[in-house]
């Protein structure tokens, strides 16, 4: 594993030498796949786990406000453009709507964990001017669940590709086990998104 990563030092050398400034970047912009990789490189070793922690709960938490700030100062016009268009993306905005009025602190943490409501969710909160101090400490704890929980498969996916790549040395490998992690999220964003919708 060591020589996959000196391989890419090689090739890569300004984005190996900066990468923590990158993977920060990554959980600022679109947090999965950045926070996944993340794990795995803590898994080999090629950064420091609590460093890369501590950057992905900053990075995600500004993710959040970004959304948050597209709502206050544009209102809902982008939830409407996005999500209203569609019959099905309509009824289930509204079921988001309903659930944020009645728990609007639990909704924030739960829709950090999945895909269709995160971002409508936390423009949401915006458009309605939530309380900003409110919205922080729940962001901080959705961004504190996912980053654990992004971080933990990708070092999973790592401890497993160490003990391939003992038998096998095909840096293919490399690719399928990040494949199989962002699939495995993916799944389980889903499952929280329905056990949201049926909540």
């Amino acid at each position: 594993m060591e020589v996959v990563f000196q391989i890419f030092q090689d090739i890569f050398p300004f984005i190996a030498t900066h990468r923590y400034w990158f993977l920060f970047f990554g959980a600022v912009i679109e947090s999965l796949n950045s926070l996944v990789l993340g794990g795995f490189l803590v898994s080999i070793g090629a950064v420091k786990i609590i460093p890369i922690f501590l950057i992905f709960i900053v990075g995600d938490f500004i993710n959040g406000f970004l959304w948050y700030f597209v709502g206050y100062f544009a209102g809902a016009a982008p939830i409407d453009n996005w999500l209203r268009s569609k019959e099905k993306s309509r009824k289930l905005l509204e079921k988001v709507e309903e659930y944020f009025h009645l728990y609007s602190g639990r909704a924030i943490i739960i829709t950090k964990f999945t895909f269709s409501f995160t971002i409508a969710t936390l423009i949401m909160a915006g458009s309605l001017k939530y309380n900003m101090k409110r919205f922080a400490l729940y962001n901080l704890i959705g961004s504190i669940g996912w980053v654990i929980l992004t971080m933990t498969i990708g070092f999973f996916f790592g401890q497993s590709y160490q003990f391939l790549i003992s038998y096998i040395q095909n840096v293919t490998f490399l690719v399928i086990f990040l494949f199989a992690a962002i699939m495995l999220i993916y799944a389980i964003k889903n499952a929280a998104k329905s056990a949201f919708i049926q909540s």
